[in-house]
């Protein structure tokens, strides 16, 4: 079976969804496709900065948000070893100062089906196979496996990727190698607990040798605790800590062990499922096109250090970035798009205001990242910021958590409001 769309999307989470809801209300046919039933857990941040709530409440999802998320986070904290730094979390000009933490199962569910509310074919559990474009052929082709296991074939003349890092990638991408595991790779894990004594309106991040984290209050009062560590320091502290048990059991043993923060926090809590694991996280711009002449967004275009907690701003903000040059094009049709010249000229000024937008919190999240996970210079930092724990507030803000890459504009996207978010 053959089915031709204006756009196809690939991947249903936070940059997909938000792609396709933009697309369709633009008036473009669109189809999604998620690979994974929803809701579902994922490895992966859960804050919201306050900088995307009015994109989310101009995608129709603020209300529903706003019922399920946790607390404000109002306040960071440093915490490492007995040390625990705090400091206010810098607020943000407007109606929402303040971001949120939303369990990805709720979020990702949320927009997903505002995207089919705003017309979107969501194909899912589907799964692309493989991309080719001629280069004589403006429309684009994806072969698709669906739950069933019949076989699709979709064209469109532009394709997205929205597809997650961790993720493989369809066969245009495939080398045929597989990647060499390094001692320096961080993986990431995530669990949820009940009853954890974490202060509402805290953003703890964790620093420990060989690895960051933090912790947060979400929906229906459970906390998250997610870390990144690096290969070498989970096989010692699997050797040491736990030998006989999981990968999850070393970390939150380990974790408990290190930080004084977690160890109260967790003392009378209760984990809600088993860890989950992925990795190894590749921070970094992939912006770069491939022979499909796809468009990238979200983690398929560029992967930030989760120590910023950045990545669901990106995601969200790169879509519209990437909507808004897709459709600012009066009178070109999505074939107009999909040809080589006009797709060449969009991908050029696409990448050039991501690159505007998030090189700065890639850096900067670099050099926050490789500083907490050597405990020589987190050593050194820690005085600093006990005379001056503002300075963690500067780093939030500098980090991106105050300023948006999106301007809501009534002329071009009916029904947002008017005026720069940012």
């Amino acid at each position: 079976m053959t089915a031709t769309y204006d756009g196809i999307i690939i991947g249903g989470g936070p940059a997909g969804s938000t792609a396709a809801i933009l697309l369709s209300r633009a008036g473009w046919s669109v189809a999604l496709l998620e690979a994974k039933r929803f809701p579902r857990r994922k490895v992966c941040g859960e804050c919201i900065a306050a900088s995307n709530l009015p994109l989310l409440n101009a995608l129709g999802v603020g209300e529903a948000l706003h019922r399920r998320a946790g607390p404000a986070l109002r306040r960071v904290a440093l915490w490492r070893g007995d040390e625990r730094i705090t400091a206010e979390l810098p607020a943000r000009r407007g109606q929402h100062p303040w971001g949120y933490a939303l369990r990805r199962e709720h979020l990702d569910l949320l927009l997903i089906e505002q995207a089919r509310a705003a017309g979107a074919t969501v194909l899912q559990p589907a799964k692309a196979l493989a991309i080719r474009r001629r280069p004589d052929d403006a429309l684009g082709e994806i072969e698709v496996m669906q739950e069933d296991g019949a076989p699709l074939t979709l064209r469109a003349p532009v394709i997205v990727r929205a597809h997650g890092s961790w993720q493989p990638a369809p066969a245009d991408e495939v080398s045929g190698t597989r990647e060499e595991r390094r001692p320096s790779d961080l993986l990431a894990f995530k669990a949820t607990f009940r009853g954890a004594a974490l202060e509402e309106g805290l953003l703890p991040v964790l620093v420990f040798a060989g690895g960051y984290g933090g912790m947060v209050l979400t929906s229906d009062g459970l906390a998250t605790l997610a870390c990144c560590i690096r290969r070498d320091r989970l096989i010692a502290c699997r050797r040491e800590i736990c030998a006989s048990g999981t990968a999850g059991a070393s970390i939150e043993a380990l974790l408990s062990r290190e930080c004084r923060g977690v160890r109260e926090a967790l003392a009378q809590a209760c984990r809600v499922g088993p860890w989950l694991a992925a990795g190894p996280i590749r921070p970094g711009v992939r912006l770069a096109d491939c022979e499909s002449g796809a468009f990238r967004i979200g983690n398929a275009a560029g992967e930030v250090h989760p120590i910023i907690g950045e990545g669901i701003s990106m995601a969200l903000q790169s879509a519209w970035l990437l909507c808004d040059e897709l459709t600012r094009h009066a009178g070109a049709s999505s074939a107009d798009v999909g040809g080589s010249v006009l797709r060449s000229e969009i991908q050029r000024r696409y990448a050039s205001r991501w690159r505007a937008h998030f090189s700065r919190r890639l850096r900067l999240a670099a050099c926050f990242a490789h500083a907490a996970v050597r405990p020589g210079a987190c050593a050194a930092l820690v005085p600093l910021l006990r005379r001056a724990p503002a300075l963690l507030g500067l780093a939030a803000r500098m980090s991106g958590k105050t300023r948006c890459a999106v301007v809501l504009s009534p002329a071009t996207h009916p029904g947002l409001t008017q005026g720069s978010i940012s």
